[in-house]
């Protein structure tokens, strides 16, 4: 049986990004192996890919349900051959959300580091508006990737502000997340609770308001998250990352 090396995305302590490193035959994805070698540290999202994810199970679940329903079965085709085009084809679709995500977030990191001036897209302008009008005007800092090396993570941020007034602004960090839905049938997950409570305090702003901000192709709303609950997912967040670290060895 092949054994396939497990990736993800890793920083360095010092905070930058080691996604790929030179192999024998050129530039390939950071391995565990790696990592254990170089000192890399795991990424937020590596760590909460350990916790169950059952929004994102059932949307998984229903793309193979779709694409058995519009995908018509060949004259004599094994069941085998059948079950395997109807899971590549919802992998497909996944893959293509993927890349529509990936897509609309360098639109946004673009527009709020000033690059994009031309041809803006309304929801970025909609983020903009919603951020001014939920926390007034700040100046935003976008991808900002960062290590917490007493804890042993590190990770890249979408958005945040910092204030040197942390009485009237304690600071805020932002989480972008992007979806096909009407914006009134969306809210964040627990896991986003997690991942905003994580990125806070690798950035060293424990006290930070934090907010999710869903992006269709037309508009965006924003999801403040309250501090009762980035506590909890703070602590949830720590038991995984040492179950992970454990797990792994690091």
């Amino acid at each position: 049986m092949k054994i396939v090396a497990e990736s993800g995305h890793w920083y360095t302590t010092a905070g930058e990004p080691a996604y790929q490193i030179e192999g024998k035959t050129g530039l390939r994805n950071t391995t565990l192996r790696d990592a254990k070698k170089l000192n890399l540290l795991p990424s937020v999202t590596t760590v909460l890919n350990c916790a169950a994810k059952p929004g994102l199970d059932i949307w998984k679940q229903q793309q193979v349900l779709l694409a058995a329903l519009t995908l018509p079965r060949g004259e004599g085709e094994s069941d085998e051959s059948y079950c395997d085009r109807v899971m590549t084809d919802s992998k497909a679709q996944g893959k293509e959300a993927m890349n529509r995500g990936t897509h609309m977030h360098g639109i946004l990191e673009s527009f709020f580091e000033g690059v994009l001036l031309e041809s803006v897209p309304t929801y970025c302008r909609s983020a903009e508006n919603a951020l001014t009008a939920h926390f007034g005007a700040k100046k935003w800092i976008s991808e900002k990737a960062f290590a917490n090396v007493k804890f042993g993570y590190g990770g890249k941020v979408d958005l945040y502000s910092r204030s040197d007034d942390l009485i009237n602004f304690p600071g805020a960090v932002i989480d972008f997340k992007t979806t096909e839905k009407d914006l009134d049938d969306v809210a964040p997950f627990f896991e986003h609770f997690m991942q905003l409570a994580a990125y806070r305090e690798g950035l060293g702003m424990p006290d930070a308001s934090c907010a999710v901000i869903y992006v269709n192709n037309e508009e965006a709303r924003l999801f403040e998250i309250s501090q009762e609950n980035l506590t909890m997912a703070w602590e949830c967040f720590c038991h995984l990352l040492h179950f992970y670290r454990i797990k792994s060895k690091l």
